[in-house]
């Protein structure tokens, strides 16, 4: 059985502490960070990895090779080495953080992981795509797999440790990515959807169905499926039936990293969930179906993966006394 492992949380608005501006209508995002202010995101690694993080996520959703080409006016090799630095920030977080630790057992434990992130084409066309899938209808699978490939090449040459292939909003895209894996035999990575509601991805289509197919196309190199930036509320219908039949069918890990939440009003307004507002998930029940990495996404801060950490731990505890 896989032990479960604690990803970090939602990288923009811990990023937000450190450099106290908004940057949500930048056409890059956090991104644009990794030119101007390389610190800040060290710092957020920092943040995360402190907080008891096992694998901790690169600054790179939304950092296409064209996009950082386009937006920061600079060549393509140039956005080539920004990927790579943005692999080298996380890895100096992760180098300094294993200097901190003082005691045997500490200086014994599992250096912590470094996952490439790739946020989806939808990311870069900077209209809320990632949300909707909307594109699968007119991008087709060899362009969205020449989109993904420079990027995804990037971050392996720099040396992560598996990829993050996440917010995935349509089929399509899903299947690019599949096939985009087998170009590199020796890559790992978790595949996970953006679903528009407690059963479907953002385009419509079954959640389960797209997902238990994508596993079981390509078991030697996908180490999880599952859903992130999704309401908690969502997980455990999204989730539950994929394990079970596993007795039979085989066991899927699963990978999940909702958003803090929240819910529309009468008058169709978001309303958030107040960012000082502690948030319970339910994790002990989360690891119950299959779940083996678990974080946060977007307003998801460190102080509530220490929260997620510590029932995690209790997990841990409780299945060595079995």
């Amino acid at each position: 059985m896989i032990r479960a492992k604690v990803l970090d949380g939602g990288f923009s608005g811990q990023l937000s502490r450190h450099v106290g501006a908004k940057f949500d209508d930048d056409p890059l995002w956090t991104a644009r960070f990794l030119q101007t202010n390389p610190s800040a995101v060290y710092n957020t690694h920092l943040n995360y990895l402190r907080a008891g993080a096992e694998i901790i996520e690169t600054n790179t959703y939304q950092a296409s090779v064209s996009g950082l080409m386009k937006h920061l006016n600079i060549s393509m090799d140039e956005s080539l080495t920004l990927l790579a630095k943005a692999v080298e920030l996380a890895k100096q977080a992760v180098a300094a953080y294993m200097k901190e630790k003082t005691t045997e057992d500490e200086q014994n434990a599992e250096k912590p992981l470094v996952a490439g992130s790739c946020g989806p084409y939808g990311a870069c066309l900077h209209d809320k795509s990632e949300y909707t899938g909307a594109y699968g209808k007119s991008v087709s699978r060899q362009e969205l797999m020449n989109w993904h490939r420079p990027r995804i090449r990037a971050l392996l040459d720099a040396g992560v440790d598996l990829l993050a292939l996440e917010t995935i909003p349509c089929v399509k895209e899903a299947d690019a990515l599949v096939d985009l894996l087998r170009e590199f035999p020796q890559a790992r990575a978790w595949l996970s959807f953006s679903c528009r509601d407690d059963r479907h991805i953002a385009d419509g289509s079954d959640f389960r169905e797209v997902a238990v197919r994508c596993y079981r196309a390509l078991p030697e190199q996908i180490v999880a499926v599952g859903i992130n930036c999704v309401p908690p509320n969502y997980v455990k219908s999204l989730l539950q039936e994929i394990n079970k039949d596993s007795d039979t069918q085989g066991f899927i890990p699963l990978v999940v990293y909702p958003n803090r939440g929240g819910s529309y009003s009468e008058t169709d307004e978001w309303i958030p969930v107040p960012d000082n507002q502690r948030i319970n998930l339910p994790v002990l029940e989360w690891l119950d179906l299959g779940v083996r990495y678990i974080g946060g996404c977007c307003k998801v801060f460190a102080e509530d993966i220490r929260a997620i950490r510590s029932l995690v731990d209790r997990y841990r505890l409780t299945e060595q006394q079995h």
